[in-house]
C-alpha cells in the first residue's frame, strides 16, 4: 500500500469517527480504534477504548466537522494527523496517531484542545 493510500484511509477513518451513524454502532467505532486506545478529551478527561464507545453512543449532540487535516507519516505503519473540529461554535485542536495493526489502521491516541469560540 503507498503512503497516498495510507493517509487517504487514516482521513477517511478519522471522519467516520466524526458521523454520528457511525458513533452509534459500538462495533463500528469498536473497529476504528486499537485495543490500547488512550483519549485526552477537550475537557482534560481521559478515555479508554470501551469508555469512549459508550459516551460517542449516548451522544446526540450536533455534528462535528473537520478542517485543515493535516497527515505527518510517523513510520510504516504510524500516522499523525492534526485538525481543527468545529461543532457549532465551539472548537478544538486535535491530534489523533494511527497505527497499521493486522493490516488495519487503527486510532491508538487521540487529543482535543479547546480553541475560543467563534463569533
Amino acid at each position: 500500500m503507498d503512503s497516498d493510500s495510507d493517509i487517504d484511509t487514516v482521513i477517511a477513518n478519522e471522519l467516520r469517527l466524526l458521523d454520528p451513524e457511525v458513533r452509534r454502532e459500538d462495533d463500528a467505532v469498536r473497529a476504528l480504534l486499537h485495543d490500547d486506545f488512550r483519549e485526552i478529551g477537550a475537557s482534560g478527561t481521559q478515555w479508554d477504548r470501551d469508555s469512549v464507545t459508550r459516551a460517542t453512543r449516548a451522544d446526540t449532540g450536533e455534528r462535528t466537522t473537520a478542517e485543515d487535516l493535516s497527515p505527518v507519516r510517523l513510520g510504516s505503519d504510524a500516522i499523525l494527523l492534526t485538525y481543527t473540529a468545529r461543532r457549532g461554535r465551539s472548537g478544538s485542536l486535535r491530534t489523533s496517531v494511527w497505527l497499521r495493526s493486522d493490516g488495519e489502521w487503527r486510532m491508538l491516541h487521540h487529543q482535543g484542545t479547546p480553541v475560543p469560540e467563534s463569533p
